[in-house]
Order: C-alpha cells, then structure tokens, then sequence
C-alpha cells in the first residue's frame, strides 16, 4: 500500500515535467534576439530543418527613411537586399531533447556566417550559438519568444 502510495505521489510530481518538455517544432514562431533590435520567424522548412527570417526591426529604415539592407554583405551583389524578410538562420536540425545543431546564422552587422546550435532555457528562451569550427569558439544569444 505504501509503495502505491508512493508512486502515484511520484507521478503527479513528475507530471509537470513532463508537460513542459519541449518538441521539436516549438521552436518555431517569433523570438526577440537578444538586443531586441529584431525579431526573427523560426520555421521548418520544406527539407524538415528550421530556418529564421527577419520579420521586424526596431530600427528598419536608415537615417534617410529608406529600408536597411544587407550593406555588410561580403557579396557585393547581396548588399542591396533589405534586411526585412531576411533569411539569417538556416539549416537547423533537432539533435535530442529540446536541442538543436548542424545549422548556419547570418550576422548582417558583420557580414559575417556562423556555424550554429540552438537549445532551449526553459519554455520561451531559446540559447543560440554561433560558432567557427568548434562550438567552443563562438558566442551564445539568447533569443525571448514573443509574437509577430
């Protein structure tokens, strides 16, 4: 009697946990970066990957109201897309347990590309990393759900 007991007091302990434990497609919708200088849309591609794309800028137009663009782009024939709509994380696949890897992210304010990995911290945080070679060398964001 005493182990039923016991059980079932360690099942409805557990039982939150369980309710939290992430998928692997919450990690789509919109997520703050870190500044909060943008919001990117998460969503999984038609290759079952994810990818994130720009959809607003705390700032989206230069000094002289015209859309930002991708100035920074080593490519020059790039530098005169907008940054809005902007695909900047790409080719991310779920590893296990809410964690995520073998993706790209686009840094537009350096032109830069990362090797990156994403996991979440707790519900709506999610740590992005971006790295070169080993993850060991790189810089962790943590991007805030929010909505459109």
């Amino acid at each position: 009697m005493k182990t039923a007991i016991l059980m079932i007091i360690a099942i409805a302990m557990l039982m939150p946990l369980a309710l939290l434990a992430q998928k692997p497609d919450d990690i789509t919708g919109v997520w703050y970066n870190g500044e909060k200088t943008s919001k990117i849309e998460v969503f999984k591609t038609t290759a079952g990957n994810y990818a994130g794309r720009i959809v607003w800028l705390k700032v989206p137009n230069d000094a002289a109201g015209i859309p930002r663009v991708d100035k920074d782009n080593p490519e020059a024939s790039l530098r005169a897309r907008p940054l809005m709509g902007l695909v900047v994380l790409t080719g991310l696949n779920v590893k296990a347990n809410a964690k995520y890897d073998g993706g790209k992210i686009y840094d537009p304010k350096s032109g830069k590309t990362y090797s990156s990995k994403a996991e979440f911290d707790g519900i709506d945080n999610l740590k992005l990393r971006g790295y070169i070679g080993v993850s060991i060398v790189g810089r962790t964001d943590t991007w805030t759900r929010t909505t459109k």
